[in-house]
């Protein structure tokens, strides 16, 4: 299992490399996805504000990462990530988030042991076969023979995306970055 313990400083950071630059404004394109809770989830037709954090992959206990896995800008840190979005899940609320979701290319029955184990109070959703990703050309990463999301967040509001912070780094002070950006709102 990914600790939740990571020293940042020992790992490459990622770049803004201008690959989500066209997303702030964007409307999102009508494409189900399969959620972790059975749901399946269209952002688009979401009513209110919604936060959609993408990250590469997680990891599984006893489950090696891809070989390298460290020393690619902003690949590790989905449970860290996941974790500070589990832990301000309420402060979100408050400040009118009515949707959190996470995002990865994984399958929806490979998300659902890490939504399990970490105890998640929202679903993550599965974009497997790159649907979002390619309609909305999120920036992405090659690994292991698979591509996967690079670390993103979106705030959506009736299905138009407002705001996006990428890269995402370090990703367990993602959750509280976006609660900042909220509270600036208010």
């Amino acid at each position: 299992m990914e600790s939740l313990v990571v020293d940042w400083s020992k790992l490459p950071v990622p770049v803004d490399d201008g690959a989500a630059r066209h997303l702030a404004g964007s409307n999102l394109p009508s494409i189900t996805l399969d959620a972790t809770d059975g749901r399946a989830i269209d952002l688009s037709k979401l009513d209110g504000l919604t936060v959609v954090y993408a990250y590469p992959m997680t990891g599984r206990p006893g489950v090696p990462l891809p070989e390298g896995w460290d020393m690619i800008p902003g690949a590790r840190g989905c449970t860290p990530q996941s974790c500070a979005f589990r832990d301000h899940f309420a402060e979100l609320r408050s400040l009118g988030v009515d949707h959190l979701f996470g995002l990865s290319t994984q399958t929806q029955d490979y998300q659902r042991e890490a939504a399990d184990r970490l105890h998640l109070p929202f679903p993550l959703l599965s974009d497997h076969e790159l649907k979002l990703a390619e309609d909305l050309a999120l920036p992405t990463f090659e690994a292991a023979g698979m591509r996967l999301l690079k670390r993103l967040t979106m705030v959506i509001g009736q299905g138009r995306i407002e705001q996006v912070f990428y890269p995402v780094f370090p990703p367990d002070r993602s959750a509280a970055d976006v609660v900042a950006w909220l509270e600036s709102r208010q």
